[in-house]
């Protein structure tokens, strides 16, 4: 009894060191992707540009370092499986964004081939090291609390980045404050290159838990592989994922239906400060919304866990997609600040929830000794998904002059995204999942 004690302790240890790295890594996504580097890349990395050529520059280095981190994911994810090595894979993957973070520090007005490099690398970093994180989710957590401790860590995610992201916009808005007038330009510079170093001191620190507590999955060698290095193991498990993509039917369902209502999500999330400041809204408004967003997601995305539970994961994605689809259809009535902050708040309810347990749905519908592998064709679908969505918002922008039919356009990706996923099977999908699993175990005993 006192054992079990102890070996239920130690999961229960990995499981909260697990979700910490959600902590850690979103410090990133908030005050590098979203909030802070951007604005500074524009108005000092690139200010000696036009301002179209600086945002141009900035759309180019986002969309490469995607690229780049969806094409070669499948192949490294696939030999994380084969080595036995998610942890040294997102390691390495982690230190990258970290050092490329830290690095920032040095970008200077006119550095913004320096920026683009640094952020580059960042973002490869950032994008690598969740894949390799995903993957360690089915290990750490049984499946009947798959959807709690995904939930949770989305949670902790929201918390993490918006209390650092917090604590930057302090020092960069009231810091400059305290000094002579003439200085405040300067020290605005300094405090915001130095919230680029906190990022990255923030996520290396809480990465460790992770790397302490949570365990290497045990690797399993599939019959043929023997003699194989890991690049050759790598390109073979993914050729026979492709011959073998009848068997699951069900996860190819799944992540069409995810890519179609991601375009959704991640349109609302990326245009929308564009979308309130062509309309007028303020900036404070916008800004404020954002934390405000970033803080309200996390209880939500632990009553989404909490719903899976009651619902079933398949409603409850159905229902984030439905306040979606509101969320879009108001967006065309959108005139006033509280408008904004209400739809901001909207948004802030199902934001983590739909994210949350579409990655623990993926984790039901895979074999776990092929997590990262899968999960990696999980990244790539993930990082496409924010091309369909902005491409027709442009469209529609362009062709009617303004984008409030872009905001309400959107309602078709959640209503094809439902569709698609009432096609999947997942009783089914399991089953196959679990019986793949069963005869990897088989053949490496």
């Amino acid at each position: 009894m006192e054992q079990i004690g102890m070996e239920e302790q130690l999961r229960k240890r990995a499981i909260q060191a697990w979700v910490m790295y959600d902590w850690a890594n979103s410090a990133f996504a908030t005050t590098i992707m979203a909030a802070v580097l951007p604005v500074y890349y524009a108005t000092v990395a690139a200010g000696n540009l036009p301002p179209h050529m600086a945002t141009a520059y900035w759309g180019f280095t986002t969309s490469i370092s995607a690229l780049i981190a969806a094409l070669i994911s499948p192949v490294l994810g696939a030999m994380a499986d084969f080595r036995g090595s998610k942890k040294r894979f997102l390691t390495i993957f982690m230190l990258i964004g970290v050092t490329s973070t830290a690095l920032l520090y040095f970008v200077r007005t006119g550095d913004w081939l320096l920026a683009s490099l640094f952020f580059l690398f960042g973002n490869i970093g950032f994008a690598g090291s969740l894949v390799y994180y995903d993957a360690l989710l089915p290990h750490v957590a049984r499946p009947d609390e798959i959807d709690k401790i995904s939930s949770r860590g989305y949670a902790m995610g929201y918390i993490g980045g918006g209390i650092l992201l917090a604590v930057n916009l302090a020092m960069i808005l009231f810091v400059p404050s305290f000094f002579p007038a003439e200085q405040e330009g300067e020290i605005t510079q300094l405090m915001t290159r130095l919230s680029f170093v906190t990022v990255a001191v923030w996520w290396l620190v809480f990465t460790f838990p992770l790397l302490r507590h949570v365990s290497e999955p045990e690797r399993r060698i599939i019959r043929g592989e023997e003699g194989f290095s890991p690049i050759q193991a790598a390109f073979s498990r993914l050729g026979n994922t492709f011959k073998e993509i009848r068997r699951y039917r069900d996860l190819s369902f799944f992540l069409l239906a995810f890519w179609v209502y991601a375009n959704g999500i991640g349109t609302i999330i990326t245009m929308a400060t564009a979308y309130g400041a062509e309309i007028g809204i303020t900036q404070n408004t916008l800004i404020g919304t954002l934390l405000m967003v970033q803080f309200l997601a996390a209880p939500f995305a632990i009553l989404f866990g909490w719903l899976s539970k009651k619902l079933g994961v398949r409603p409850s994605i159905y229902l984030a997609l439905g306040i979606y689809t509101l969320i879009a259809i108001a967006g065309y009535f959108l005139r006033y600040e509280w408008q904004f902050w209400a739809l901001g708040a909207a948004v802030a309810t199902v934001q983590g929830g739909s994210q949350a347990l579409s990655r623990s749905l993926m984790s039901r519908l895979m074999p776990k000794s092929k997590s990262a592998e899968f999960f990696s064709f999980f990244s790539v679908f993930e990082k496409f998904a924010n091309i369909a969505g902005p491409f027709l918002f442009g469209v529609v922008s362009t062709l009617m002059g303004e984008s409030r039919l872009s905001i309400a356009s959107l309602v078709v990706f959640f209503a094809v995204g439902i569709f698609l996923l009432s096609r999947v099977n997942i009783e089914r999908g399991i089953r196959v999942a679990e019986e793949d699993e069963q005869r990897m175990i088989a053949e490496a005993a």
